[in-house]
């Protein structure tokens, strides 16, 4: 590599350029518009949404609890139900006192209003004027939850609900679960490359593929671009949520396991000459192509779900290929050696307690010289065997003959 920071600067645009679309990622529970066109409850599902200004199948449940006999809280739940109708995003809210929006009663309780209550409880049927699995629905989640009840026990449920709730519980863990992924990833690398700065680079830069792929991804399937080349798909305007944690996960564990490969190799020849611009070229030239080559084959696995009528599955059919590809070629033929060629023996560095340890500890996979058998006992070098042409004995071990010196 003659010239790592013009290689290294187009590289790191282009990531960008992929990239950017990334910022706005919006991420949705699957319905059924992940469905082909053509299938029957998608066709329904649209023509609904195109031609009635109703959303029942996304209702949010409100349930008031342990409010005693609701005939004798009627006065309440009215009240209630009007503050609901005339919140932003609700087109209509149902109950035991009628049906209500924009604030105001509009039909009186019929003669199933009654289904509405049991012996100690009571709940309202809202109705979103938006999708409720979309941003703006959680949005309304939100707002009803948040709105005045003259009861206490008021909890909220229903598919908007449902969505808000996963992606809240996802949001709570995910610092956690990134914190154990990096400490542990950046722990195994130490341990097989001595470096302080190595694993922290090879997690950056397998985080910024990762980022150029959820760019494409969301200038795909959220943007809705380049249907010729994944087929047709109803665009809603989000990601299906599984997709980005699916890609991320495998991603990630194939661009470690990349980097595992190569940094090895290039570590032995290191520990062997010293010479770390000659390591890392002998390193590429070793097991590039291999990589290069297994990259590949796993791709075409993933390429094949492209052809799938499920929109999450032509994204993971797009995005897999993409972040295998882009790390192994991009990140691990270009920026990896670039960084390593500018940094030179600088990446090597450890403080000297990191180095005790790592001595002690360290994975390797050389194989021990003759000197340092643990038994003590000495290594022949292979030679050919008794019988063999090579072989001086001709079958047999001979004591010299008297007088002749060997």
């Amino acid at each position: 590599m003659r010239r790592p920071v013009p290689l290294m600067l187009g590289v790191l645009a282009l990531m960008g350029v992929l990239a950017a679309p990334a910022l706005d990622l919006n991420m949705r529970l699957p319905d059924e518009q992940m469905l082909p066109k053509s299938t029957q409850s998608a066709r329904v599902a649209q023509d609904v949404r195109a031609g009635f200004d109703s959303r029942e199948a996304q209702a949010m449940q409100v349930v008031a609890r342990g409010i005693g006999d609701p005939d004798g809280r009627r006065r309440d739940l009215d009240a209630y139900a009007k503050h609901l109708s005339g919140l932003d995003g609700v087109a209509r809210v149902d109950g035991l006192t009628g049906s209500y929006a924009g604030g105001e009663r509009t039909v009186p309780p019929g003669r199933f209003a009654a289904r509405y209550a049991s012996a100690d409880s009571a709940y309202l049927s809202v109705v979103p004027a938006v999708d409720g699995l979309s941003s703006e629905g959680g949005d309304v989640v939100d707002r009803v939850r948040a709105a005045e009840s003259p009861f206490g026990g008021v909890i909220v449920g229903g598919q908007p609900a449902v969505s808000v709730d996963t992606f809240d519980t996802v949001a709570e863990k995910l610092p956690v679960s990134l914190a154990i992924l990096a400490v542990g990833t950046y722990v195994l690398l130490f341990l097989l490359t001595g470096s302080v700065i190595l694993p922290l680079v090879a997690m950056l830069l397998s985080a910024l593929s990762l980022s150029a792929t959820f760019g494409a991804l969301v200038f795909v399937f959220q943007d809705g671009h380049l249907r010729w080349l994944v087929g047709d798909f109803i665009n809603t305007g989000a990601i299906t949520w599984s997709v980005p944690v699916m890609v991320a996960a495998l991603g990630f564990g194939l661009s470690m396991d990349y980097a595992v490969f190569i940094l090895s190799r290039i570590k032995e020849e290191y520990d062997r000459s010293g010479d770390s611009r000659l390591s890392v070229a002998i390193g590429l030239e070793r097991v590039g192509k291999v990589i290069t080559y297994a990259a590949v084959i796993l791709s075409l696995v993933f390429i094949v779900m492209i052809t799938s009528g499920l929109s999450y599955m032509k994204a993971l059919g797009l995005g897999m290929p993409l972040a295998i590809l882009m790390d192994a070629t991009l990140i691990r033929g270009v920026l990896l050696p670039a960084f390593m060629r500018l940094l030179g023996r600088a990446c090597w560095w450890a403080p000297g307690p990191l180095r005790r340890l790592h001595a002690r500890y360290g994975l390797s996979e050389q194989a021990a010289a003759p000197e340092e058998r643990r038994d003590g006992a000495a290594v022949r070098e292979p030679g050919p065997g008794p019988g063999s042409p090579g072989s001086r004995t001709g079958g047999s071990e001979r004591e010299p003959a008297p007088g002749r010196v060997r």
